[in-house]
């Protein structure tokens, strides 16, 4: 009797001390992840300064160096650090749906993490229209995916909550975060790897917080509605934002699946010399512009909201050119930044419509309905925009606005971006140029 209750008692803490190992995998993936964030967003300002006082010696060395360093960060892609291209999102998505350990691993790895940050500070380095915040999904993956090769049953779910941390670290949005890993990564709520999602979110958040403290990424504003003219702004934006995020994305997908005719192939055979012709193109976009359009257009927001800086009426066309052609040609780096920026400029040309309403509160509803449109995922839209700027006034608008985008982005797009460059990195080809 006594042997039998002794084997119950060994049992039993073998069964606890399997859940609490695999509870802290999840709590150290997410301090790690917190802390690659950081690192990438840190290294990320240094790189857009270093970019900005290139131009300051001389405006005009983007015609050379833009076009340069995207020819250099596609070859170096596609030598040392394939499926690291584009935002990296896709690929965490393809990693998580993937069943076999080898295909998971071409996705999300270490070496595919160095990678997806070296090659996005270099796109930066150089005036790309691109962000760091898809970027830090998949470096989250693949960190969590390394310490996943320890139980690889949780590797699915590890994936995502990775994904998720990501996220969280990379806007300091940690419900953002949650919310992001059930809508886009999921597309369902998996119970059983909630709470531990939620546990990686909040490691990495705090790890977050305590090496730069707690900011909002957008500054804050008190900004909201006043009258009922003042609302007319909602669907106005919520179309408008929609469909020029449709747009976008329907343009990208193309692209990604190979354009027809003989331009399709010749982009396809000539990779670096189309992803130097993109770079010229985002370079003439940031000459007309006035420099305002490269990096993650992180500064131009937040003086705008924060501060009332004006954004120039074309910021928003040029931002939105210049994201296309980083984005299209196949450099690592990410557009969840850039779509916020260029909805600011978008919202801030649509602000002349509305004169009664604040200008802030404008630009908000077009941040949130560009970015809808783009990601066709209007909960983390909505949530991401109002933890971002820290107004809660702005809730209803903002849940309003994003839902009329996305409803407007499926009517040019019907597929959503991100699962829709999935499908290329799920079942990969040998000459696949899914971005």
């Amino acid at each position: 009797m006594k042997w039998i209750q002794a084997g119950h008692y060994s049992r039993l803490i073998r069964v606890l001390s399997a859940r609490w190992q695999r509870r802290i995998v999840f709590l150290l993936g997410g301090i790690a992840v917190g802390a690659s964030a950081v690192a990438l967003a840190l290294l990320a300002d240094k790189a857009q300064e270093a970019f900005a006082l290139l131009l300051g010696q001389w405006r005009f060395a983007s015609l050379f160096v833009t076009p340069a360093g995207f020819a250099l960060a596609v070859f170096l892609t596609k030598r040392y650090f394939q499926n690291s291209q584009g935002s990296g999102i896709p690929q965490a998505i393809a990693a998580r749906e993937i069943e076999d350990q080898t295909a998971r691993s071409r996705l999300v790895s270490i070496r595919i993490a160095i990678g997806k940050i070296l090659l996005t500070l270099l796109g930066l380095l150089c005036g790309a229209s691109a962000g760091r915040e898809g970027p830090t999904v998949q470096v989250g993956a693949s960190i969590m995916f390394a310490i996943g090769r320890l139980s690889p049953r949780r590797q699915p779910g590890l994936i995502l909550a990775g994904a998720a941390a990501g996220v969280a670290a990379a806007f300091n949005t940690p419900l953002a975060g949650i919310v992001f890993g059930i809508e886009e990564m999921s597309r369902a709520f998996e119970t059983r790897t909630s709470g531990l999602i939620i546990a990686c979110v909040i490691a990495a958040g705090l790890t977050s917080l305590a090496l730069v403290g707690n900011y909002a990424y957008f500054g804050t504003t008190p900004t909201m509605l006043r009258t009922g003219i003042d609302w007319l702004a909602v669907p106005a934006c919520g179309v408008v934002g929609g469909l020029a995020g449709g747009l976008f994305s329907r343009i990208v997908i193309a692209v990604a699946r190979g354009l027809p005719g003989l331009l399709g192939h010749l982009t396809k055979k000539h990779q670096l010399i189309f992803a130097a012709v993109c770079g010229l193109a985002v370079a003439v976009c940031g000459l007309a512009s006035g420099d305002t359009i490269y990096g993650t257009g992180y500064s131009q927001v937040k003086a705008a909201l924060e501060h009332g800086v004006p954004l120039p009426w074309y910021f928003g066309v040029l931002k939105f050119a210049a994201t296309t052609f980083s984005t299209i040609s196949g450099i690592p780096g990410g557009i969840f930044s850039p779509s916020l920026a260029v909805g600011a400029g978008l919202g801030a040309d649509m602000a002349h419509l509305f004169p009664s309403a604040p200008f802030d509160a404008i630009m908000l509803l077009g941040m949130v309905a560009y970015f809808a449109g783009v990601v066709q995922a209007p909960i983390t839209a909505f949530v991401i925009v109002t933890e971002m700027t820290e107004n809660h006034a702005m809730v209803m608008p903002l849940m309003a606005a994003s839902l009329i985008a996305y409803l407007a982005s499926r009517l040019v797009c019907p597929e959503g971006i991100y699962h829709a460059l999935a499908k290329g990195f799920r079942e990969p080809e040998p000459e696949a140029t899914a971005r």
